[in-house]
């Protein structure tokens, strides 16, 4: 949200020491003002980074729950809005959206029907468990970072998590941080979910970085023994790394490390129809070398050894 070249370049280095090839600059709940900047930096500099290439973006807000905001700022949450998205519609690759708001399913079935290509993730929602199949049958495809920013399971109304568990179709993404989650939870939605389940770091601006204070979207965040919080304890996002959260999910679920492996790879790749995440003719060559402790040894992006 900085809207800088040097902080996306920034980014893009880091990442690699995670052994991140690709990822979605992910833009947050703030002004329109300032979603704008962001996304026109990410059009016009994105191409030009030189470590973790940048794939489009994720605009996780700002068409939220204001009951489900989490660490976003609720005053800056706003209804689906065409006009902010229009002249990004090519960068923009998945839109986190609450279904249960005002002008959802309008919005959520346009971008179905017109622009396939983004995908359609609940998130930061309080829809019940009927709202949410609903909106399956609209486009909605994916939720993001599933349990957190959203109602709870529950056996009486199991809510936005039940719909996903009972969909298929419906693919997820948790963040396996072991704060975020308890590991039973991991490994259930991985039983239920398999090849639909991918890991994300949900990493704010302290990740890679020391124990301190960082900037969130204008707010104050405390980064303390691998936790980000608000000051009044909300969790802030993360400073997980994904080589962590591979590592996570290998030590304390039932996952093997050739699906753990899959849901930072082959899960997401396939999700946004890019050409990554096999080792095979036609795609591009990204490659991460780790040894048994999860850290990285060498990352490799389109066959060129970037770090290592």
């Amino acid at each position: 949200m900085d809207a800088t070249f040097e902080s996306l370049e920034n980014i893009s280095t880091t990442l690699l020491q995670t052994g991140t090839t690709s990822f979605l600059a992910t833009t947050m709940t703030m002004s329109t003002e300032a979603i704008d900047k962001a996304l026109q930096n990410i059009k016009y500099n994105a191409p030009k980074v030189s470590g973790a290439k940048i794939l489009g973006v994720h605009l996780e807000g700002p068409f939220i729950n204001v009951s489900k905001h989490g660490a976003q700022d609720k005053k800056y949450v706003q209804k689906p809005n065409m006009k902010l998205i229009e002249p990004y519609l090519s960068e923009v690759k998945i839109i986190t959206i609450a279904p249960e708001i005002d002008g959802a399913e309008v919005f959520i079935r346009h971008l179905t029907n017109k622009y396939p290509h983004i995908v359609l993730s609940i998130g930061h929602s309080n829809a019940n468990y009927e709202k949410s199949r609903e909106s399956f049958s609209w486009g909605v495809s994916h939720a993001t970072h599933l349990f957190n920013a959203m109602n709870s399971y529950h056996h009486r109304e199991p809510g936005i998590v039940g719909a996903v568990f009972d969909s298929p179709d419906i693919s997820c993404d948790l963040i396996a941080d072991l704060i975020h989650l308890h590991p039973s939870m991991l490994d259930l939605t991985f039983k239920i979910k398999k090849e639909n389940l991918m890991l994300i770091t949900d990493a704010m601006r302290a990740g890679c970085m020391l124990c301190g204070t960082y900037d969130l979207g204008g707010q104050a965040v405390k980064v303390e023994n691998g936790k980000a919080t608000l000051k009044d304890g909300t969790l802030a996002g993360s400073v997980l790394r994904l080589n962590d959260a591979l590592a996570n999910m290998v030590k304390h679920t039932s996952m093997s490390m050739v699906d753990a492996v899959n849901s930072v790879t082959k899960a997401p790749a396939d999700k946004l129809k890019v050409k990554k995440g096999h080792l095979k003719k036609g795609y591009d060559a990204d490659i991460v070398i780790f040894d048994k402790d999860f850290s990285i040894i060498s990352t490799i992006i389109a066959g060129k050894i970037e770090r290592g």
